[in-house]
């Protein structure tokens, strides 16, 4: 049973944002301090990645540990209630993900992913130090 109220379930599904996320703008203002310029959610490419650096042709997908199920990690955790279907729901954006990556790879794209708790205080400078590297 849900501890909240139909209505007020609602109201808090509705308030999570799929674009301009906390992780997501940590991300975006790192690289444009650095000089990095890109392209935000380019429908017109596999996935519409998060972060589009075409000079590089590298994508950046920043992942939410419970929306895209990161195994093993503290911050993805099943919900007691509803089980089934928050399975069946993280697992279709689990397949989605790997779709996209492996078209975008097909392309010649390459592909960076960055989980939400690599963006956490004590992760933060190890993940964009391993961000540069890679571009």
């Amino acid at each position: 049973m849900d501890v909240h109220s139909k209505e007020t379930r609602s109201y808090n599904m509705s308030r999570i944002r799929s674009k301009d996320t906390k992780p997501e703008m940590l991300v975006r203002c790192f690289l444009h301090k650095n000089g990095f310029r890109y392209r935000l959610h380019v429908k017109d490419l596999p996935g519409k990645p998060d972060i589009v650096l075409p000079k590089y042709k590298t994508v950046i997908f920043i992942h939410g540990c419970f929306w895209h199920g990161h195994e093993g990690c503290k911050y993805f955790v099943v919900p007691k209630t509803r089980t089934e279907w928050w399975l069946n729901k993280i697992q279709t954006n689990s397949s989605s993900d790997n779709k996209a990556e492996l078209l975008l790879a097909q392309t010649g794209w390459k592909i960076i992913k960055i989980w939400e708790c690599e963006l956490k205080a004590g992760n933060l400078d190890r993940t964009f130090s391993h961000l540069l590297n890679t571009l």
